[in-house]
């Protein structure tokens, strides 16, 4: 990837280092721990009494999207794993309001966060630490101050703040060669003085509500965005599998005829904003008859479908045929393609559009 590309990316998914005028500022060294009341995505509710067991805790402001956080999310496993026998508490708090994350910050992700879906990355993951959710309101969050996520707030038997900062000195999981946190736990459980107090951390600014501005303007950009429909030969066709370049591809093919295939369109819409900056591209197929193809512009356009279109002008069965050998021939049809042309995915009917967009971001890459 480019150096400038990557910036672009930098920007638009995670604006890591962005302090936006509100933004709280983070609790001092020797602060109590505010207190909370929080819902855990195990159904429970949680407070600090629920912590008080433990001679130390761990506050980790953390949330499924951001791709640092998912960089981070074994580690922060690991550490409740290996502390909890020596004391230690661990819980992550999600303190993003899920209106405030427009669709292209979510390109490393399968899931935003709401607390439905943090229920289920907790699940995928098996998170062995209470997961809550701050995003109704952010209020506590902000008394806490995170910066970004992961952030991490570590608090003595007093529950006053001994540490807060980074994880460890590298994003990228297995790079890391100064471990701040677990520095700082190995300290306090030897009743030692925490060596490095306060660093500072990198990842996705914190989305918080009144952030929600810069998330609607997001529908107004992708409004005013030009929508087209071209014809497609056989030819173009086998061209467009083989797939040449760097991009993975996904394939729907449609009809505005095709009841199913209306119905999960806007899925498409929305992965196409979500991934279009990645290595990734859309491409849509209309099999209705070309006579039809103002038709199929029409309902592009309504549904805001500014990717790559097409509508087949030829014989459908040799269409069917060259698409992939594997497909009976009814509508809707969607492929996943890999650069060099192999097929991940094939599916007749209506896609689980959670399963795919695990599929992708697997693919693609969760983190930079």
């Amino acid at each position: 990837m480019k150096p400038f590309a990557l910036i672009a990316l930098l920007l638009a998914f995670c604006l890591p280092g962005t302090v936006h005028a509100s933004d709280p500022v983070p609790l001092a060294i020797g602060a109590a721990a505010p207190d909370f009341s929080l819902p855990g995505t195990d159904g429970k509710t949680y407070t600090l009494k629920n912590f008080a067991q433990y001679k130390f805790l761990v506050v980790v402001f953390t949330c499924n999207h951001c791709p640092t956080a998912q960089a981070y999310e074994d580690r922060i496993k690991q550490l409740a794993a290996d502390y909890n026998p020596k004391g230690v508490g661990l819980v992550a708090i999600s303190p993003n309001d899920p209106q405030a994350i427009r669709l292209d910050e979510l390109g490393y992700t399968d899931l935003s966060d709401t607390f439905e879906e943090m229920k289920i990355r907790a699940k995928d993951k098996q998170f062995n630490f209470p997961y809550l959710y701050d995003g109704a309101t952010s209020s506590i969050s902000k008394r806490y101050g995170p910066q970004a996520t992961p952030h991490v707030f570590i608090f003595d038997q007093n529950r006053k703040l001994r540490y807060t900062g980074r994880i460890d000195d590298k994003e990228k999981p297995g790079t890391a060669t100064v471990h701040d946190t677990r520095q700082a736990l190995d300290a306090l459980v030897a009743g030692k003085p925490v060596p490095v107090e306060k660093t500072k951390t990198f990842g996705c600014s914190i989305k918080w509500p009144d952030k929600r501005d810069f998330a609607n303007k997001a529908a107004d950009d992708w409004a005013n965005e030009k929508v087209a429909i071209d014809d497609l030969s056989l030819e173009h066709l086998k061209e467009l599998l083989k797939n040449e370049g760097t991009n993975y591809k996904l394939i729907n093919v449609w009809a505005t005829w095709c009841g199913p295939c209306v119905a999960e369109f806007p899925e498409f819409v929305d992965m196409n904003r979500m991934y279009r900056n990645r290595e990734f591209e859309l491409v849509t197929i209309s099999l209705d008859d070309i006579n039809r193809k103002p038709n199929a512009l029409n309902f592009l356009t309504k549904k805001q479908a500014s990717t790559k279109n097409y509508i087949f002008n030829g014989d459908k069965y040799a269409f069917i045929e060259g698409l992939d050998k594997n497909w009976e021939g009814s509508l809707p049809y969607t492929l996943f393609i890999a650069p060099g042309g192999k097929i991940i995915y094939g599916k007749q009917g209506v896609i689980d559009a959670l399963g795919l967009k695990k599929i992708i971001v697997e693919h693609i890459g969760r983190v930079y």
